[in-house]
């Protein structure tokens, strides 16, 4: 054979290969529960599809997997936000951690008792970063916060059903300076009050 039809031959085929596994983009939408179990032996999944780790490596959390369990049967932007009614229980995350901390567990609390006293109300959760990190992986890590606050109010006995999360990933900082004072109010979850309009 000859080289130069050879060499040609074979850059024709590495282009044609690039071009059939061209890049995809995924919309994060609301994400279920998940129910397959994982290494901490008592049913927690352990990364989300595809083989996303949850937190860090030895944090105690209850993470979710997307792809399994109830959902969200609603679509908050059909409904009535009410963005001030849970603000001051916003939930905060240390950097590169989807772990809720023990300190704002009473938040958690806080915001499950009103789901309780209001059977008809329904609960956004939107999960922020703070600028570090690649887009992709911050709308995931986001994704991964908001997760996490949804399960802990699993655990207090809300409904998963009327709980939907979004990730905004870093689009959305709370403070748009620069340095750690900034970056620790970015790295949150918010919840919005949701009412059938």
């Amino acid at each position: 054979m000859n080289f130069p039809k050879f060499s040609t031959l074979a850059v024709v085929l590495m282009a044609l290969s690039l071009a059939a596994t061209g890049c995809k983009t995924r919309k994060i939408g609301p994400t279920p529960l998940g129910s397959r179990s994982g290494a901490y032996g008592d049913g927690r999944p352990t990364e989300l599809s595809g083989g996303i780790p949850i937190g860090r490596p030895g944090e105690e959390v209850w993470p979710v997997e997307i792809g399994g369990g109830p959902t969200a049967s609603f679509d908050p932007d059909q409904m009535h936000q009410d963005r001030a009614a849970l603000a001051a229980h916003t939930v905060y995350f240390d950097y590169d951690s989807s772990a809720v901390r023990p300190g704002d567990e009473a938040k958690v609390d806080a915001v499950a008792a009103v789901l309780a006293s209001d059977l008809s109300a329904k609960l956004l959760i939107e999960g922020h970063c703070d600028e570090r990190g690649t887009e992709e992986y911050n709308r995931s890590l986001g994704e991964r916060r908001a997760l996490a606050v949804r399960q802990a109010l699993a655990m207090r006995g809300v409904d998963p059903a009327r709980v939907a999360t979004r990730s905004y990933g870093e689009d959305r900082p709370a403070d748009p300076g620069y340095g750690e004072a900034a970056w620790s109010r970015n790295r949150r979850a918010e919840f919005v009050l949701l009412h059938p309009q």
